[in-house]
């Protein structure tokens, strides 16, 4: 494959990466290392490695200039093939642009990622965007690969406006407001492509949402209804397989700045302010089997929800990790974990960021898998990356600070988690 065609293929998908691509696929060695060893056995792993490595060849060949031109090498069956690609990690997908036409083709079908969504293969990216700018990066869990995304085509309105982030199966959501109202733009990483829509049926900002399975679940917020802007009670689902959105019960009580997580096999909205400016202690846990919301009081603090109120604090800065629920204190830094049975929250110590300095605005606070992720953005320095394995159990925890290959200055507007 020429040089041109080579950079032809990846300028299709808008790869940006920081290490050049392999000369050569990689061998057994490396492809066993990086598969789930629970889905091979050895010996399967170095048959097929070997089918592999049939299929693909190396890069002295000598006059084809497409591998999918070459005859006198036997080809895997395609199921075959697109069985091995689905269990290498995703991460890597990129390099295999650079292999053929065929691959090329099989990468943008989406193929692979039913087979790994039906052999329950999943991997997380983290996707970060800066303020005011239309450049997304896609991270890996560790923060050792980075890839920039395809250039977010929404006007400048949205751009420099406020825009909240939400990941449902393989689709990133990103809600704002342009020029002709509130809109929501989809980022699909098997085509890595960003279309516009589906609008939310209320269209609103401000709102609560949480990833809960392959679904993206919205509730309360701020938006136009036919008297005006208002606080919203509407509350709403996002399926990736139709790309549409469904209506949910309304919520018990109104409100906006709120905060939602997946617990319990709920989706939580906490906190926020009512229609009149009060902070709201209170919680609300809508049961999927049950499609009814539960009323739970005081799940915050009392003065932490009005400090957020009065002093014009992010929304409630909540994570969950193994099924507890955490929350970031931005006025002290602390972390805190909920206690279930005594309803109440115990301390875990204080946080290696300063969540104080910005009213928590510019703090990411994410679950990534059994870790929590804490990111600090600053337009005047590095960006500050830790993580840590939570125990409810323990008097403080042990934080591991990340290197990562960007070290930009910026102040991060938006971060997202999607498993896939």
């Amino acid at each position: 494959m020429s040089k041109e065609s080579r950079d032809s293929n990846l300028g299709d998908f808008g790869l940006g990466y920081h290490t050049s691509p392999p000369e050569k696929v990689r061998r057994r060695s490396s492809m066993s290392s990086s598969f789930d060893g629970d889905s091979f056995s050895s010996k399967e792993l170095m048959q097929l490695d070997c089918a592999l490595t049939l299929s693909l060849g190396t890069n002295i060949v000598p006059k084809p200039k497409d591998a999918d031109y070459c005859y006198s090498i036997p080809p895997l069956i395609e199921e075959v093939e697109a069985l091995i690609l689905a269990r290498a990690p995703r991460s890597e997908y990129w390099k295999f642009f650079l292999v053929n036409k065929r691959f090329l083709a099989l990468l943008k079908s989406g193929e692979l990622y039913k087979i790994r969504s039906e052999l329950g293969l999943k991997e997380l990216s983290i996707f970060v965007s800066p303020c005011g700018e239309r450049k997304w990066w896609e991270f890996d869990r560790q923060f050792k690969s980075c890839r920039k995304l395809p250039i977010l085509p929404a006007d400048e309105t949205f751009i420099r406006g406020d825009r909240e982030s939400l990941c449902a199966g393989t689709h990133l959501l990103v809600s704002g407001r342009e020029i002709e109202g509130l809109v929501v733009w989809r980022y699909d990483m098997e085509a890595n492509i960003w279309s516009r829509g589906p609008s939310m049926i209320n269209p609103r900002c401000l709102f609560a949402s949480a990833t809960c399975g392959s679904y993206g679940y919205v509730a309360g917020g701020f938006g136009m209804v036919a008297t005006g802007w208002e606080v919203m009670d509407f509350a709403e689902r996002y399926i990736p397989q139709t790309k549409s959105w469904e209506p949910l019960p309304n919520m018990i009580k109104k409100r906006r700045y709120c905060s939602g997580c997946y617990m319990d096999n709920k989706f939580y909205v906490i906190g926020g302010r009512d229609p009149d400016g009060r902070g709201l202690s209170c919680a609300e846990a809508f049961d999927m089997e049950k499609k009814t919301w539960e009323l739970i009081p005081d799940m915050l603090e009392v003065d932490d929800a009005q400090d957020q109120a009065l002093n014009n604090q992010s929304p409630p800065l909540v994570a969950v990790v193994n099924n507890e629920l955490y929350s970031l204190e931005t006025r002290t830094n602390e972390l805190k974990v909920h206690m279930k049975r005594s309803k109440s929250w115990k301390k875990l110590g204080t946080v290696p960021v300063r969540a104080d300095t910005t009213l928590g605005w510019g703090i990411a606070f994410k679950s990534l898998g059994n870790e929590l992720l804490v990111i600090q953005s600053s337009q005047y320095g590095p960006s500050l990356l830790y993580t840590c394995c939570p125990n409810p159990n323990a008097e403080e925890l042990q934080w591991e600070a990340l290197e990562h290959g960007k070290n930009p200055t910026c102040f991060i507007v938006n971060c997202s988690v999607m498993a896939a």
